[in-house]
């Protein structure tokens, strides 16, 4: 666990308190494996970054991805690396833009369940996961991003995309896609009360 809650606090004093979630959500073995497999060296977060561009949100979307869908990017800080280094290094890497963190808006801390295929819930298998999620204003860059093994593409969306690209991702089975729908909704319940 190289996100403390030492680092957390300091980074509340820096861009603001951010809201708090405790989610719980369920996967499938597959997943909840790949999830698992994530924690190398003890990594149990991701920083999601809503970055503005104009009146737009810059997203991106992965391999697996059916066409249309994109998310906000996110990445893992790595072990002993400066947390503000680690999160332009992720988003160069994701989006190829640089970006000034602006706001605090978000920190989860969520349980994933490990679902068998029957549906049957195994409670003593879990995976604790935390997502600190901020605003930002893009900087510079032209969307050229390095990370071609993760991301497929990169674009621009408007606030209402979001709509969408929750209700895409709650439309499937995979744990990982209703949180980060559920992430969608609060951070445009934080920015717009809606």
């Amino acid at each position: 666990m190289y996100i403390t809650d030492d680092i957390i606090e300091k980074l509340a004093e820096q861009y603001g308190q951010p809201q708090s979630w405790r989610a719980s959500m369920f996967c499938y073995p597959d997943e909840f494996e790949m999830i698992r497999a994530s924690q190398k060296d003890g990594r149990n977060h991701d920083v999601t970054v809503y970055i503005m561009k104009a009146d737009k949100i810059v997203v991106n979307a992965k391999h697996f991805y059916p066409p249309g869908l994109f998310r906000a990017p996110s990445g893992g800080v790595h072990k002993n690396e400066d947390f503000h280094d680690g999160v332009c290094r992720e988003i160069r890497e994701e989006t190829g833009c640089e970006m000034k963190l602006k706001r605090f808006l978000l920190h989860t801390e969520a349980t994933f369940y490990r679902r068998e295929p029957g549906g049957r819930i195994i409670t003593d298998e879990t995976v604790q996961w935390r997502s600190l999620v901020f605003s930002a204003d893009y900087a510079s860059g032209d969307f050229n991003f390095s990370d071609h093994h993760e991301i497929r593409e990169v674009s621009l969306a408007d606030w209402e995309d979001f709509e969408r690209f929750s209700h895409t991702m709650r439309m499937t089975a995979i744990g990982g896609f209703h949180y980060r729908a559920a992430l969608h909704d609060r951070v445009r319940q934080i920015l717009f009360g809606a």
